[in-house]
Parts: structure tokens; sequence; C-alpha cells
């Protein structure tokens, strides 16, 4: 794999580990399908031989699939939702290493999996956080009647990030940057305040 491609199938990792921080399985759903018929203009995904082949296999994209819709409409059943929230923040952190893996399959395997995991996995755990949070909030000050609104945003957000992840990962890397940069920003907030509260 050549510099260029290494450095788009990087930014295309971090982007859809940031999209299954959304929703889980609708990345590496797309992402199976793309990979099965090659569809990734800036490189070649071709899983054949690889430690990932059966992530393109028909039996791995009909599993995908019925997990991406259930985990869709599960978001819109208040007390599932709850639930789902707990399995998800593994489930997308493991995702998001797996992704970024898949799409740097071909380099150097130190750098793969470094990449994987410090920048897949963080990056997804970080906007899983905040979509548990945000739903908690929703939860708490609308009684749940909110929570459907927030999981069509994040229903909205992911399969948006995953296409464009797809077609233009240093656009979708952009996008990335400035949640993370927005979610950093919340947070010192927070912690500000929480300092004042405590000092009062």
């Amino acid at each position: 794999m050549e510099g260029f491609a290494v450095l788009m199938a990087i930014l295309m990792g971090i982007s859809l580990s940031a999209a299954s921080g959304f929703r889980v399985f609708l990345p590496p759903f797309l992402l199976s399908i793309v990979a099965r018929f090659d569809l990734v203009w800036f490189m070649d995904l071709n899983l054949t031989g690889t430690q990932f082949e059966f992530f393109t296999s028909t039996l791995a994209i009909i599993i995908l699939g019925i997990a991406t819709i259930a985990e869709f409409a599960g978001y819109y059943v208040t007390w599932i939702d709850s639930a789902l929230d707990t399995i998800a923040t593994p489930a997308s952190i493991l995702a998001g290493i797996a992704m970024t893996a898949i799409v740097l399959e071909g380099t150097n395997p130190i750098i793969q999996w470094v990449i994987a995991v410090i920048a897949g996995g963080g990056i997804s755990a970080t906007i899983q956080s905040a979509t548990v949070a945000t739903r908690g909030l929703s939860s708490t000050f609308t009684f749940g009647l909110g929570n459907p609104a927030v999981a069509t945003g994040e229903n909205v957000a992911s399969i948006a990030l995953t296409l464009i992840a797809i077609l233009i990962p240093f656009l979708s890397a952009f996008v990335v940057i400035l949640l993370v940069a927005l979610l950093a920003r919340i947070n010192r907030k927070k912690g500000k305040t929480n300092q004042k509260k405590e000092a009062d």
C-alpha cells in the first residue's frame, strides 16, 4: 500500500470508527459490502486470502445487515435504547478497532494495529460516550419522550459519516476532528462549572 493510499485508509478508518460511535453495526455493514465488491476508489480493499476474508462473506453481510436494522429500530423503544447503550460502548470500540485494521490491511502489522487500537478504538469510544450522555440527558429532562429525536439524529449522523468516509475520507476526517474538538470544549466547560460548584 502506497503513501497516499495509507493516509486515505487511516482517515477512512478513523471516520468509520466515529460513525460506529453513533451506530455500531451500520459502518461495518456498509464497509463489508464496499470491500466485497472492491468499490473504494483510492485503494485496493480486496480481503481475499487475508485474516479478514470472512468479513466480506455473504453470511457476514447478512448478519451485519440484520444487526443494523435491529439496532436502528431498537433505539426508538425507550427501555431498549438504554439497554443497548450498555453494550454499545464496548461494541463500538471493537468495531472501530476492527474497521481501522481492515482498511489498513496490507500495511506494517505494528502500524496497522497501533493505529487501529489507539485511533480507531479511541475515536469510537469518545463519540459513543457522548451519545450515551446525550440520551441520558434526554431521558432525564423529557422522561424518554425526546429519545426518538436523539435516535434519529444519531441514525442520520452515522449514515452520512459512513458514506462520506468511504467516498471522501479527508472530508469526513475533518468533520470528526470538529466533533472531537467540540466534545473536548464541552467537557472543559463542565469541568470548570463543577470546580466552581465545589468551591462554593
